[in-house]
């Protein structure tokens, strides 16, 4: 069943580029459209877009985009492989609705989101503009070779993170150094498994770079 969620149109009545935000476990698109919100001054022709995960949790209320316990990489892996297609799906639909391709795709994830952001972004048969993963983890470090494109990537995490710590950014932006693809970070101090309106702002202005928008 295609996925769906809420939507923001462009401010501006035109759609000139695209954000799709993944949210984390045990919510739904509703979580994270509210950025989109924040943002849209900024971006007046971005449309926003937030599907809600296909499946409900297993533990808890709300969706996930597959099952996690965060203690086994090989589950997180095989996870990010089966919710991708589904993902890839939406995102080829809602680029044809807006009359864009990847280049005017940013995607914007968050906790077991950002895992599914990444994924999904180095995978497409064209680079995302950008890619930003909020307090989330890289998985299938040893698979990076194999990917084909190479998007601009913004890793963001609370340094008191108690749910995915902290050395999960640094574990990635190693990771994708040792496979050469170039990553921004920033380290939200103070913060726990959330995000700031610090991190907000470092992400708006990486999306603003990416699509070549100028703020202020």
């Amino acid at each position: 069943m295609p996925l769906t969620g809420p939507r923001l149109p462009a401010r501006s009545g035109t759609a000139r580029q695209l954000v799709v935000f993944l949210h984390g476990y045990g919510a739904d698109g509703n979580d994270l459209i509210g950025i989109g919100q924040q943002w849209q001054d900024y971006l007046p022709d971005t449309a926003f877009a937030a599907p809600h995960a296909p499946q409900p949790c297993t533990m808890g209320a709300g969706r996930q985009w597959f099952a996690l316990t965060m203690r086994d990489h090989a589950e997180r892996w095989n996870g990010v492989q089966a919710a991708g297609p589904g993902v890839d799906e939406f995102l080829d639909a809602e680029l044809a609705r807006h009359g864009l391709d990847d280049s005017q795709l940013a995607l914007v994830g968050f906790s077991q989101g950002s895992m599914l952001a990444l994924h999904v972004g180095l995978r497409r048969k064209r680079a995302p503009a950008a890619v930003i993963a909020y307090s989330g983890t890289l998985e299938g470090v040893e698979h990076l070779k194999e990917t084909l494109v190479r998007p601009p990537l913004l890793l963001v995490h609370g340094d008191q993170d108690e749910v995915v710590p902290v050395e999960a950014l640094f574990d990635a932006a190693n990771g994708f150094g040792a496979a050469g693809i170039p990553a921004q970070w920033h380290l939200s101090h103070g913060i726990g498994h959330g995000i700031d309106q610090q991190g907000l702002t470092h992400g708006l202005l990486f999306l603003a770079e990416a699509f070549k928008v100028r703020i202020g």
